[in-house]
């Protein structure tokens, strides 16, 4: 899995509940040029891991809101064949590069009801900081398991 060079930062985590101070390059922002359903005010991110986490899972931490975090997963690690097919109008919002592909998480009780939105990806250009939540034209569902289905796991 290739995050990008500079859209990773890894953070360590000493105690549960405390807050953490993390500095943070520019070069490390990668801006929302179509914003986050929901939140719409936040347009600059930056991806975070923890090695204990290992690099299927990573933070998107808010650099404008600093209680504004989301748990991303890597597809590749759900669906093996999950390959998004992008507009020609969102290549040209976000460049014409390779991306990188992340699911918004959604954390239940218990844990093995979470899902991903794989309807949803957030669309990372990692060449020019650039991002962006997209709705697939795919028949993706918005709501799948984050263990994914057993005939489907990687």
């Amino acid at each position: 899995l290739k995050l990008g060079f500079a859209l990773r930062k890894e953070v360590f985590v000493k105690e549960q509940n405390v807050p953490l101070e993390i500095e943070i390059d520019e070069k490390e922002i990668v801006t929302f040029c179509v914003p986050l359903y929901g939140f719409e005010t936040y347009r600059k991110f930056v991806f975070l891991y923890q090695k204990e986490f290992g690099e299927h899972f990573i933070w998107m931490q808010s650099v404008e809101k600093s209680s504004l975090c989301f748990i991303l997963a890597n597809p590749q690690m759900i669906l093996k064949n999950y390959t998004p097919e992008l507009t020609d109008e969102e290549r040209a919002l976000l460049g014409n590069d390779e991306y990188l592909y992340w699911l918004m998480t959604s954390l239940r009780e218990p844990f093995e009801n979470s899902t991903v939105n794989v309807k949803s990806p957030i669309v990372v250009n990692p060449k020019r900081h650039l991002a962006a939540q997209l709705i697939l034209e795919n028949d993706f569902p918005i709501r799948y398991p984050l263990f994914g289905k057993e005939e489907e796991r990687c």
